[in-house]
């Protein structure tokens, strides 16, 4: 089996070999022949060592969209053919927060690829329980996009409880997640405030395009006649958290799942209970919010494509999600 593989952490330790050992297939599993796998920031840190990886030696790839090879004895539902994603949270099922329907917040889960091998391979193993069918008319593009890139934002908007007709800011909108949670707050008839350098976020429902990070608040303000956002997304951490909470109007809530700038950040206190400011954490997405995202949007949803490579030419791919010209997704073709 070809597989992108390392033994050890770091980039220059990820080898491609054609003679990867091909995944074990136990009675609830299914094994998926992986057409298209997207790059995401999870990759870097697996490769990277930042997230300790297991088993050793250990495959990447968050984002897989596959087609079903082979099921397990007790597997149902699924045959051999059937278009795929995989959701990547692990989890036991038999938590309290499994059985609250959250499996993203698991006690006892983990994620593909951190601590289960990923999709950058020809074939993965997964539990059914991670694998949703999908219509054949969806693009292999957006399909590898749904579980992580398309999920998290997804999440964080329900999280956030976004409602028709409410002012939604969001930082870095010609991002991965940032062009899906446009598409999606408009789907929620929401106002869109994209901030981004792109113009191009427009193409993706944005009602207006913030290109200066330095004055979001000040063009926040004006746009919103003084009353500043009702939801601020903030997928990019510190380096924007206070331009972040400067653009939350009164009783607003500041959403955000990411810290590629940064992790830490100072707080105004009094700023948030004189305007009872709501912050919410968000992480993943619910397998019943991946299927409401399926059903209710995949087939309108669509990714801007940067760059796409061939299964030999990871360790370019990986390399090139931290490049400044990046304008969009960068994918796998397996």
């Amino acid at each position: 089996m070809r597989a992108a593989i390392f033994e050890k952490p770091g980039l220059e330790n990820l080898k491609v070999t054609a003679d990867a050992e091909e995944p074990k297939l136990t009675d609830h599993d299914v094994l998926i022949k992986v057409k298209t796998a997207g790059v995401n920031p999870i990759d870097q840190n697996v490769v990277s060592g930042s997230y300790p990886a297991s088993p050793m030696p250990h495959i990447p790839g968050a984002e897989i969209a596959g087609i079903v090879d082979r099921v397990g004895n007790h597997v149902q539902g699924l045959n051999k053919g059937d278009k795929v994603i995989v959701y990547n949270s692990l989890f036991d099922g038999i938590c309290d927060m499994c059985l609250n329907g959250s499996e993203n917040t698991c006690r006892n889960g983990g994620l593909i690829p951190v601590t289960a091998n990923g999709g950058f391979a020809e074939y993965v193993a997964v539990p059914q329980q991670n694998v949703f069918k999908l219509p054949d008319d969806i693009s292999w593009d957006v399909a590898a996009s749904l579980p992580v890139t398309g999920l998290t934002p997804f999440h964080a908007l329900m999280e956030a409880s976004l409602k028709i007709d409410e002012d939604l800011v969001v930082f870095g909108a010609s991002g991965n997640t940032g062009m899906i949670a446009t598409q999606i707050a408009k789907k929620m008839g929401a106002k869109v405030i994209a901030v981004s350098k792109e113009e191009w976020t427009k193409e993706f429902g944005a009602d207006y395009v913030i290109s200066d990070y330095g004055k979001v608040p000040e063009y926040v303000r004006e746009i919103t006649h003084g009353k500043m956002a009702d939801v601020v997304l903030n997928s990019l951490g510190a380096k924007v958290w206070d331009s972040s909470f400067a653009s939350v109007g009164m009783n607003g809530r500041l959403v955000t799942f990411g810290g590629l700038t940064g992790p830490e950040v100072n707080l105004n206190i009094q700023s948030l209970y004189r305007k009872q400011i709501k912050l919410i954490g968000s992480t993943g997405g619910t397998r019943a919010e991946l299927r409401e995202l399926i059903d209710s949007s995949a087939k309108d949803l669509k990714v801007k494509v940067w760059k796409r490579f061939g299964l030999e030419d990871v360790k370019e791919a990986l390399e090139a999600l931290s490049s400044k010209d990046r304008e969009g997704r960068i994918l796998l073709d397996v």
